[in-house]
This record gives structure tokens, sequence and C-alpha cells, in this order.
């Protein structure tokens, strides 16, 4: 198993913030990873499961908890319209290697980034499709050491979160797509990867959607009726294309960002009554990790 230290995570995050690792795993199998997750429950160590870096904030100073990143797990089996694959397949390489296959379903998902045990853990989606729309079964690593499959309509799935999943590693899942002609399916690929460039900063570094859709309303909309859009702290920026990604314009840090992120929150809250809840995870040791 790989393993690097005194690593920089700005390297490993979209965000492009982070300051250094002391360790990382690279487990390449499921099995792999189940060991090291094992051997550092059993010497009572935490450690942050780490897949594409794409919805998280790393704080700026040394992280000595142990980092495991799946990024090697990329493993993809597909028979029929099954298709079986390992967290640490990238997301949008898995949607258009199935597409291209003439698997369908996923099309609106294409352009997320992360990977696909990411994507599980948070139940990632865009327009009106979510990742858990045709899985069978997500396979875990149980608090208890167990190996197991959970079905579907086990995993506790809603809008951004798997409430199942929450304390368990996931290791891989199963879905059954719809089988159909490539070509439409690439075409609507093309179409949602058009809409994602025109409408989202995709020129800068992020995490994508800093918080999630309060109940009633779009997060994004309202911080920029609060006159919050272009607002910048440090390197970090209310992005001025889409006010519901905060961007990394100018070697932002951690801090920089998260006192945006508390802008946000306060002035919305005052102006409007709404409270916004982060979508993106903070890794343990961030300055507001909760």
């Amino acid at each position: 198993m790989k393993h690097l230290q005194n690593i920089p995570l700005k390297n490993y995050s979209t965000f492009r913030i982070g300051g250094v690792a002391k360790d990382i795993f690279f487990p390449g199998t499921p099995h792999e990873l189940v060991e090291i997750v094992c051997r550092h429950r059993a010497d009572n160590v935490p450690f942050w499961i780490h897949g594409g870096g794409a919805n998280t904030l790393f704080p700026d100073s040394e992280i000595l908890m142990p980092i495991i990143s799946t990024s090697e797990m990329t493993a993809c089996v597909r028979n029929g319209g099954t298709v079986h694959a390992q967290a640490g397949k990238i997301m949008d390489a898995w949607v258009l290697e199935c597409l291209r296959e003439g698997l369908g379903g996923i099309e609106c998902l294409s352009g997320i980034p992360g990977t696909l045990g990411g994507a599980l853990f948070m139940n990632a989606g865009a327009y009106g499709h979510e990742i858990s729309d045709h899985l069978v079964s997500v396979t875990v690593l149980t608090r208890d050491g167990r190996v197991i499959d959970i079905p579907k309509q086990e995993c506790g799935f809603g809008y951004r979160q798997a409430s199942a999943l929450r304390e368990a590693v996931v290791l891989a899942g199963t879905w059954s797509l719809p089988q159909s002609d490539p070509k439409p399916l690439l075409a609507k690929r093309k179409e949602i990867l058009a809409r994602r460039k025109e409408k989202q900063p995709l020129e800068f570094p992020s995490a994508g959607s800093v918080f999630k859709r309060p109940e009633g309303a779009y997060a994004s909309q309202l911080i920029d009726q609060a006159g919050l859009k272009g607002l910048r702290v440090g390197g970090a920026q209310v992005s001025e294309k889409h006010a519901g990604f905060i961007v990394n314009v100018d070697n932002a840090t951690c801090r920089d960002v998260l006192e945006l992120v508390e802008i946000c929150r306060k002035t919305v809250r005052e102006r409007f009554g709404y409270e916004l809840e982060l979508e993106q995870c903070l890794c343990p040791f961030c300055p507001d990790h909760k």
C-alpha cells in the first residue's frame, strides 16, 4: 500500500486549500481499505477518509490525523445494465464510460466532481437526479468491522444525505442502469456540461455548492438578494457568477473561506430568517469544525 508523508493537502483538494498532511495512505483495493481502517480503529487512532477532495475544506495548519485516500480504488465491472464500481472511481469518468456503453439514467450527473464513494456518502446530484436513483446497494465497512451490502432502501437517502452511511466506510456501489442508444445519452451529457460551464464558476478552484438548499428557497438566490455576490475576504470570494459558490481567487486560506461562510449565514439569517446549512465537509481541525 502506498504511503506518503508530509504532503500538501491543497494538491488533493479542488479548493486548492490545505496544510501539510503528516501521513496519507492509498489502499488499492477494498480489502486494503478495510485493513488500514481496522488497524487504526484497533489502535484508537482517528483518521479521515478522503475521496476526490471535491467537497472538502482542509485546515491551513499541519494535519497529524492520518488521511486514508480511496483514489487508487477505481475498479469498475459492467455486466449488461449492472455496474459495480469501487469508491475511488472518479464520478464523471464513471458517467462517461457508462454512457458510451449505452447505460443511461445518469446523464444529468455529468460534470459533478469527486469520487463515487463521496457521491454516495452525500447522495450527490444535479438537475433533479441523484447518484442513488438507479442504485441497487452500497458495500460498506461497518463500525463493528463487518463488510456488508446495504440495499438502497436501507441507506436513508435524502437530499444530500445518506443517514445509514454516516458511520460507515463506503467501499463500492452497485447500480442497475437502463440500456439505451449511446448517441442521445452523450448528446444530453454535452448539454449538461455546457449548462454547467455557463452557470458555474468552473474557472476558479472551489468545492462546489457551499450550502444545502433550504426548504422553500435557494441558497444562491438568498445570498445574491442579500447583496453578497462578489464579496471577498482575503483570497476567497462569493462567486460573481453563481452566489452559491465560494471560489479561491488568490491563494485563499481556510480561514478566509470560513469567514465568508459565516458572513453569508449571518446576513441571510438576519435578512430573510433562513438558516443556511453547510453542504461541504470541514475536515477535523478546521477552526470551526463541528
